[in-house]
Parts: structure tokens; C-alpha cells; sequence
């Protein structure tokens, strides 16, 4: 350890042990957390760790979305299980402009509208946004867009079916636990229902996203027949690939899986790595004042007297949140559950759950992009999204190797 952060662990400890007593006395008093720290002048962003501040991120910068722009080359984008539009914005940063966008949760098109009110939004409660409606999204998209679409169809069908994160929250036992897949009565078959699209509007190229285990998922059959159908219909598919966000240039590890084509026979050239990666601490700084969506969760003075005795990279086992170390990459944000968010992990330097806002900045959202609804669904929207700067990567390899 340097010499220089020896003051600062040393303030940080003395802090603890004065904090410790408060905490005590507010659980023994039975009294909110909040209410004890707002008598005392402080906030929950005034808390610490008895290992505080230990050491700061000192490597390079993260990759961003103004990092990465490039002008507007007029092609435009189909967009299907839009979500809150993670890989919309970073196609728009890669120059593409969004054509039409189809979403089912109205939720969702709300924080979509309230974000890019130019964009044409297909969904509630205007529309259905139902890509299982198939006649009903083609009559719409024909409307919109003329046939044999010289732009790029986009989407990433839900993928609960496929996900190992959400089964996890399953005793392995139950029948919860198993990855139905395209058993799903409706998710599961929404991935040939956007084949089937691709197919009837021939766009020049597309790109399917989704969770590595829809790879793997029966021997990768399924996702081989879906391959199948686009190539006899004119497409060269390439390999499905596995790109994970901390290796470029984004202080988060999530890895999406991608299948990208063109019916111009044009190969792919995958985007490049980052040189190194980037920790959690590049992007979460000690609490986010006047930002949107930055409300963080009250926890009890029992739960806060647990996570301060962890150091970077420990978990607490009773509520299941690991403490981020601002050297390293952070864990894959979460989207949680239909019914709400999922589990936020532990701030690197506060002893709290991350917020809304610290959670997207892990998934390169602007500070600017305003999250709508209840924070539980806030979570959700965030947790589902593809981090914006991993798409506008793939989106700029996609325009130099199909459009150019």
C-alpha cells in the first residue's frame, strides 16, 4: 500500500468506530436508520467501511458513448424487444438512426418516449408491441418501412427462458430451476417469431442478442434451426459469438451472445478488446448527488453493521450482496424479477446497496437517460439492457462490414 493512503485509511477507520456506536444505539432504539442519520447531520452516503477508500481506481479512463461517436450515416434501424433501449443508443452513437422500435412493457416505452421523443415507439398503450401478433407487427412495419429493407433489423428476444442468473434464484430441485427454453409457452418461441420478420422484410443485415445459454440450450439445436431458416432464406449467419463487456473498455463483466448476418455475403469482422479493463471505481464515486434516479435503498442499521466489515470482493452471505472492488470490473448488474429489482450490489466505498443511477453508469447509460416507474422497475429496465457502449461497438463493426 502506498504510503500516501495511509491518512485516509486511518481517518476512514477512526470514522468507523464513531459510526459503529450509531449504529448500535440506532438498532437497539428500534428507530429508522434515516431518521438518526438525518438527526445527526449525515446522510447513508456518509458511511463507511471499516476498510474505507484502501485504494482508488488509477487506470485508464472507460469507454463512453461520446468516446465512441461517429456522425449520422442515414441507415436506418428496426428494433424489436426494445426494452429500455440499451442497444438502440448505441447504435445511434455508431450513426444509425432508429427507424421504428417495438416494445410490449408499457413501462418501458414510457422511459423510451421520455428519452428519445423523435423515436417512432411501437407499444403500449398506443399499440401492442406484441411481436407473437405477427400479421399485426408486419402491417405496422410495412407502413414504416418498404420491402427488401436496405437498413438493420435489431432485437434480443426475453431471455428468462435461457438465463442461469434467474434460475439461481431457484432451489435446484424444483422445476423452477430448470431452463425451459423454448419449452416457454410464449418467450421461448419469440426468437423464430423475429426470424420469421427478418425473413419477410429481407433487411441487409441483422443482429440477434441474447444470453450465452441460449447457445448451449438443447445441444444448441434450437438455436442452429433458427440459423438454418436465415440462411435459406439468403442470409450468411456468422458463427454465434460471446462478447463480454469488461473487455471493452466497460467497468462491468456481462457477457451477451450475438448473431449477426447480411444477405450480401459479406463477411464479419468481430470489434477489437480494449487494451485493459477498467474498474468499478472508474464510474462510482462516493455517492451521486442531483443526479436522476440516484435514491438509494434505506437499509436497517443491522444490515449496514454487516457490510462494513467487508473488505472489496467479500460477500455478505445473510443478504446475499457482494462488495465491488473499485480495481476490478463489477459483477453483472442484475435485472431482477417480473414482480421487481433484483439484488444491487454493495457500493465500493459506502456500505449500501448501489442506486439506479450507479447501476446504469455500470452499464454506460448517460447520467442524462431518466429511468421511469417505481425503482424496483427501474432496476429491471437497467438489468435487462444491453450496456450501450458494448453496442455501439458491435454496431460499428456491423456498419464497416455490411454498409461500407
Amino acid at each position: 500500500m502506498s504510503s500516501l493512503l495511509f491518512p485516509v485509511a486511518k481517518r476512514a477507520t477512526l470514522k468507523a468506530t464513531l459510526q459503529t456506536k450509531l449504529l448500535k444505539r440506532a438498532a437497539k432504539a428500534e428507530e429508522p436508520l434515516s431518521l438518526i442519520l438525518q438527526n445527526a447531520g449525515l446522510t447513508y452516503d456518509d458511511l463507511v467501511y471499516e476498510r474505507s477508500k484502501i485504494g482508488a481506481w488509477a487506470g485508464g479512463d472507460p469507454f463512453t458513448l461520446e468516446r465512441l461517436r461517429l456522425p449520422e450515416n442515414g441507415i436506418p434501424v428496426a428494433s424489436f424487444f426494445t426494452g429500455c433501449g440499451g442497444m438502440d443508443l448505441g447504435l445511434e452513437a455508431a450513426g444509425f438512426s432508429l427507424a421504428a422500435a417495438f416494445e410490449i412493457n408499457e413501462l418501458f416505452c414510457s422511459t423510451l418516449r421520455h428519452n428519445r421523443p423523435n423515436w417512432q415507439v411501437f407499444g403500449p398503450p398506443t399499440h401492442s408491441g406484441d411481436i407473437s401478433k405477427f400479421e399485426d407487427i408486419a402491417c405496422t412495419l410495412h407502413k414504416v418501412i418498404p420491402g427488401a429493407f436496405d437498413g438493420l433489423f435489431v432485437g434480443g428476444p426475453p431471455c428468462q427462458p435461457f438465463s442461469i442468473a434467474s434460475n439461481q434464484r431457484f432451489a435446484k430441485w424444483g422445476d423452477n430451476f430448470k431452463r425451459t427454453g423454448f419449452a416457454h409457452e410464449k418467450n421461448g418461441n419469440l426468437l423464430f417469431d423475429f426470424v420469421r420478420l427478418i425473413v419477410r422484410f429481407k433487411p441487409r443485415a441483422f443482429i440477434i442478442e441474447n444470453v450465452p445459454g441460449l447457445r448451449d440450450l438443447d445441444g444448441g439445436e434450437q438455436l442452429s434451426a433458427a440459423i438454418k431458416k436465415l440462411e435459406k432464406a439468403g442470409y450468411t449467419v456468422e458463427q454465434p459469438f460471446v462478447l463480454d463487456a469488461s473487455h471493452f473498455g466497460i467497468a462491468q463483466q456481462r457477457q451477451r451472445l450475438f448473431v449477426v448476418g447480411n444477405r450480401l455475403g459479406l463477411p464479419f469482422t468481430r470489434p477489437e478488446p480494449a487494451a485493459s479493463w477498467v474498474g468499478a471505481g472508474s464510474v462510482l464515486g462516493n455517492g451521486m448527488p442531483h443526479a436522476p434516479n440516484d435514491e438509494t435503498r434505506e437499509h436497517k442499521a443491522e444490515s449496514v453493521l454487516r457490510y462494513m466489515r467487508l473488505d472489496y470482493g467479500e460477500r455478505d452471505q445473510l443478504g446475499r450482496v457482494d462488495r465491488l472492488d473499485p480495481h476490478l470490473p463489477s459483477k453483472t448488474v442484475i435485472a431482477g424479477g417480473t414482480k421487481g429489482g433484483g439484488r444491487s450490489h454493495l457500493h465500493p466505498e459506502i456500505p449500501r446497496t448501489l442506486s439506479v443511477r450507479e447501476s446504469a453508469r455500470l452499464q454506460t447509460f448517460p447520467d442524462d437517460y431518466v429511468f421511469l416507474g417505481p425503482t424496483a422497475r427501474q432496476f429491471t429496465q437497467v438489468g435487462n439492457a444491453v450496456p450501450p457502449v458494448l453496442a455501439a461497438q458491435l454496431g460499428i463493426s456491423v456498419l464497416r462490414s455490411y454498409f461500407q
